[in-house]
């Protein structure tokens, strides 16, 4: 008989197996669980929408009815009142598009609802149906991005790149961001970048939400040696999707030009002397305190680094004003397009 203990490899690679067989089994199960309760959810939405709409109920009727299944369905939970409008309200703002309807059995009731009552218009909802999904956001995350206005700063201002990063990495623009919110920093007003670095390395898991899904931190102040010097990279990381190597360099100052002749040595070097050959040339981004959008477009214009210009900001922004802003930028684009 083989003695078979949990310590060795091939002990610790079965049960390692088995563990894994357990966890992605329960996490289909809650799934298939959700995806039930959001269709219970949209049906009886539908059923009330259809019942007041056809004038046969009024909203007196809903109260019965929740009224009615508190007492006959006792230890029945989450058909209040309140939640049977929301699960009417629910059905009313997705069913003229059958392709969102099938996207929302995928997120859970809570992340539902948060879309639906912190969004002004169905696009920001589809939008951030879509990114909830994609980046597996939690709850909390999820409210973080929507005061954080990210839809409104995705239209006004997507990521600057440089045509070198777009020829090599056309999924780049849809990567990054022109500006990454870094309040959970708490950083002080005359900050200085020791202070930035070192926040950033202190709340990693934060600063990779932030960053986006696929990011992994490979190091900080990462080590490069060209000829008989050594330089230090402020941040590295590699993303998963554009399978490449992405420098951070880090300016609490605004953006200056000859930042970028700097960031192109270090992408020079990465793919040198770190990057495998299977990967993809490096990526290199400059994140500072501020920029002017049109020293921005100048200096990336001609630029032959793969490279992106983006801001850090160190308070969230103003939702309301960057709505406003949005409501003017639509305008003047159905005004381009002869609308009006």
């Amino acid at each position: 008989m083989n003695d078979f203990r949990l310590n060795s490899p091939d002990g610790e690679t079965s049960f390692s197996e088995i563990t894994h067989l357990i966890v992605s089994a329960r996490q289909r199960a809650l799934q298939a669980v959700n995806t039930e309760l959001i269709e219970l959810y949209w049906q009886v939405g539908a059923y009330i929408s259809r019942k007041i709409e056809a004038a046969e109920w009024g909203d007196g009727v809903v109260v019965q009815l929740a009224s009615h299944l508190a007492r006959t369905q006792p230890g029945l939970r989450g058909f209040t009142r309140a939640n049977l409008f929301r699960m009417r309200r629910f059905y009313e703002a997705y069913r003229h598009d059958e392709i969102v309807a099938a996207v929302l059995r995928q997120l859970p009731w809570t992340q539902n609802l948060i879309i639906l009552n912190q969004s002004e218009c169905p696009e920001e909802r589809v939008f951030y149906l879509h990114m909830a999904i994609q980046e597996k956001w939690s709850s909390r995350e999820l409210e973080r991005q929507i005061k954080a206005a990210l839809f409104e700063r995705s239209i006004i201002s997507p990521a600057k790149i440089s045509p070198r990063a777009e020829l090599l990495h056309p999924d780049a623009v849809n990567v990054f961001k022109d500006t990454y919110m870094v309040e959970f920093l708490d950083l002080a007003q005359g900050h200085i970048e020791t202070d930035l670095h070192r926040g950033l390395i202190h709340r990693l898991r934060d600063f990779l939400i932030e960053l986006g899904r696929d990011f992994c931190f490979i190091g900080s102040q990462y080590p490069l040696q060209v000829g008989g010097r050594d330089f230090a990279l402020d941040l590295l990381f590699f993303h998963r999707g554009l399978n490449c190597l992405v420098a951070i360099e880090l300016k609490v100052g605004r953006f200056e030009p000859e930042y970028l002749g700097k960031l192109d040595f270090y992408l020079e070097a990465l793919d040198r002397n770190v990057r495998k050959p299977h990967e993809n040339p490096a990526l290199g981004v400059l994140l500072c305190a501020s920029k002017d959008d049109e020293v921005v477009e100048y200096a990336l214009n001609r630029s032959l680094s793969p490279a992106l210009i983006a801001q850090y900001q160190t308070q969230l922004p103003d939702k309301q004003l960057l709505q406003a802003k949005l409501h003017e930028f639509y305008a003047l684009n159905d005004l381009a397009a002869g609308k009006y």
